[in-house]
């Protein structure tokens, strides 16, 4: 069944990347039963306060963008934290909804959940089909059981609960703490910084990796899209559908925030996955593609940097 504006809709993680570019897109389109939580309010790792709130509210649908998340850095160090939590928030969110009879649920999972060697590009089949690439792979397992909980609640109980694979994303709302960023916020703030302080940039790995980029708003259309056309398959991907270089990205964003220093790669770093391409043809054939060019993306992004944390100091 699709969604009407009258749903009561509750975003999970409404103050993240994703959940607030979700909960702005869903208020400007006239959605008007939308509920959010602060984590001071609910804490999604307690299974009976999670219960209780959704028996107090009875949502049609859930939209799950609560997840603790981070780079490449922030995933090494802290393995334990990433699987742990994880589990805890989606395992709460979806057995409180099949608990309470939500209709529908979407659960956002990550392209990291693919084999390191996957065949290019990756079709939502390769699920389990090699090792995951190590550097990630405790945040991967958390996401795959989500994965797997939503499969078996579909063959089980006859839902119709989906699983989104998104790639990289980024955008306004992104998280800039060096420790725990991704690749675009840490090197909008880097270049950024170093043009302030006349500095050069030192980058992780040797630039040769490949990857994919989607704006988080693309993501925020896609999750309306499929609610609102009944797409009911279990496991779907969502990408931007090409693929750089983060060295070529590192020019972009050199170009963008006019940085004019040098670049230096520590090869002593881990690069990751060699390349992530998602197969993106199942919600193509639906009539859904993303809108914001890699280009014009940054530059908001970066453009909202300055006007949030740099207004501030």
């Amino acid at each position: 069944m699709s969604i009407s504006k009258n749903s009561k809709l509750f975003i999970a993680g409404h103050n993240g990347l994703v959940g607030s570019s979700c909960l702005k897109l869903f208020k400007k389109k006239g959605y008007t039963n939308i509920v959010t939580s602060e984590k001071e309010q609910l804490n999604l790792k307690n299974q009976s306060d999670t219960k209780d709130f959704f028996n107090e509210n009875k949502f049609n649908v859930v939209i799950n963008c609560a997840a603790k998340v981070g780079g490449i850095l922030a995933n090494y160090r802290n393995p334990y934290q990433f699987i742990l939590d994880n589990i805890l928030i989606q395992t709460n969110l979806i057995n409180s909804s099949l608990d309470t009879g939500v209709d529908r649920f979407i659960f956002l999972g990550s392209s990291c959940i693919y084999p390191k060697f996957s065949k290019q590009p990756i079709k939502e089949s390769e699920l389990l089909c090699g090792k995951l690439e190590h550097t990630n792979e405790f945040y991967a397992i958390a996401k795959i059981s989500g994965v797997k909980l939503i499969e078996a609640i579909n063959k089980q109980y006859n839902k119709k609960y989906m699983s989104l694979m998104p790639t990289n994303l980024y955008g306004p709302g992104d998280n800039f703490d060096l420790k725990r960023s991704h690749v675009i916020p840490a090197l909008i703030k880097k270049f950024h910084e170093a043009k302030e302080k006349n500095d050069d940039v030192e980058l992780y790995g040797d630039g040769s990796p490949l990857r994919e980029f989607l704006h988080v708003d693309d993501l925020s259309n896609a999750i309306k899209f499929i609610l609102e056309k009944d797409i009911t398959d279990t496991i779907i991907n969502v990408g931007y559908g090409k693929e750089i270089s983060i060295s070529a990205l590192s020019e972009i964003v050199r170009k963008i925030t006019n940085f004019k220093g040098n670049i230096f790669w520590d090869k002593t770093k881990p690069n990751g996955t060699p390349r992530k391409l998602l197969d993106t043809k199942k919600l193509n054939a639906y009539g859904w593609c993303p809108n914001i060019s890699l280009e014009k993306g940054i530059s908001n992004t970066y453009e909202w940097y300055k006007n949030t944390f740099l207004n501030k100091s």
